[in-house]
């Protein structure tokens, strides 16, 4: 057991360890992960703060480790999920993953008041790569229930401009609200215009598809945020009002999604592809998923899609549809040959946005829904064409 010298030290950093073990709840889950991170930290200060380094004082040690393993963090847990509402993927599930070596950053946004105590505010995750001096910003926004892991074979070829890839809240490695009511189309656009502000992002370049055509395309329609966007390009998306028809693609997409209470999300980006997708790929798809309690984002998304005029957000996008049909900036549709949620919306687009005249429009063939993970490279020669051929104005702002 400890001696008294022993203890006494013990109890001298007492209030250092309760610090930081409080800090390990907060940014856990789990029980297992909250004990390995305390045990973690309890090695290091032992060492440090008592000197426990010879292997006869190990005893000492294993038993300050027992008392660390008989702490409820259970219940601790379960109370901060309860009290915040909110659920955070432990970092652990992210851990290399294939193609995916990016350095995480974080912005905390608003709460709008419900989300469980309505105080907690939302963390959003997003990558921030490339050359952060270039006058020009590449948006990258994914689309459901993919998340910015969608984008990786995009960002090293895009190395010369500044790339930023959102992680919508409830997907990735953003915050995720556990109450399928806490999300709506709403919110997510909002969120994503506060980040956009946040990061006083301007001159961009937005490459969006499927959820992000729909948050994406109703921001660039929205006045005083729409001037940011120097250029979009639209891939297998559309901003729906419910006014007209809509694919049976979809419709059978939500209906199948209304009937899950858990969602395979790797098994369903694998059927959205062409390509064979490796294990460790579909892997990563589920990876910010532990469990279903995670997946409220995911499994809600398709029914928030505005398919008849009564939907709340239906408004929202034909006032931003008047400002889209008065849309000069440069505009382009890449979508793929082989998607039967979105074919036939890149007509509609060319023909209802004034700055789609005359650019090279294109249609990725062999490829399914998700595109970018079919044919990323075409796509950024694309892209980065599209840049080139549509430069900035002299005026423009840094």
């Amino acid at each position: 057991m400890i001696n008294k010298f022993y203890l006494s030290k013990t109890l001298a950093f007492g209030f250092f360890l309760v610090h930081h073990a409080i800090y390990a709840i907060t940014e856990s889950n789990t029980r297992d992960e909250l004990q390995y991170k305390s045990r973690d930290l309890l090695d290091g200060l032992m060492k440090k703060y008592i000197g426990l380094t010879h292997k006869k004082r190990e005893s000492d040690m294993q038993y300050c480790r027992s008392i660390i393993a008989r702490i409820p963090f259970r219940n601790w847990a379960r109370k901060m999920s309860s009290d915040t509402g909110i659920l955070r993927t432990p970092d652990s599930a992210f851990i290399n993953l294939l193609d995916y070596p990016f350095k995480p950053n974080y912005i905390d946004l608003s709460n709008p008041g419900c989300i469980g105590n309505g105080k907690t505010k939302l963390r959003l995750h997003y990558l921030d790569e490339g050359n952060k001096n270039s006058k020009e910003t590449v948006l990258l926004l994914h689309g459901e229930p993919t998340w910015s892991y969608l984008y990786r074979h995009f960002i090293p070829s895009l190395k010369q401009y500044r790339v930023i890839a959102f992680d919508f809240i409830g997907f990735g490695k953003s915050d995720k609200p556990i109450n399928k009511t806490d999300y709506t189309y709403q919110r997510h656009v909002n969120w994503t215009k506060e980040a956009i502000e946040y990061l006083n992002l301007n001159n961009i370049t937005l490459f969006c598809q499927d959820w992000g055509t729909l948050i994406g395309l109703q921001l660039v329609g929205t006045n005083g945020i729409g001037n940011r966007f120097a250029r979009v390009v639209a891939a297998n998306g559309w901003l729906p009002t419910g006014d007209g028809p809509i694919t049976d693609g979809f419709l059978r997409w939500q209906k199948f999604a209304l009937k899950q209470t858990k969602m395979d999300v790797g098994w369903i980006i694998k059927r959205s592809v062409i390509r064979e997708m490796k294990p460790k790929e579909i892997a990563a798809y589920n990876a910010p998923f532990p469990n279903e309690k995670y997946q409220a984002g995911a499994l809600i998304f398709p029914q928030l899609v505005p398919t008849t005029p009564d939907n709340p957000s239906s408004q929202y996008n034909r006032d931003a549809w008047k400002n889209l049909q008065l849309f000069h900036r440069p505009f382009l549709t890449l979508f793929s040959d082989s998607d039967p949620v979105t074919a036939g919306a890149e007509k509609l687009l060319q023909m209802s946005i004034p700055g789609a005249n005359g650019q090279a429009h294109a249609m990725i063939t062999q490829a399914g829904h998700f595109l970018q993970e079919e044919k990323p490279h075409e796509i950024v020669e694309h892209l980065i064409k599209f840049i080139n051929d549509n430069p900035l104005p002299l005026d423009s702002k840094p």
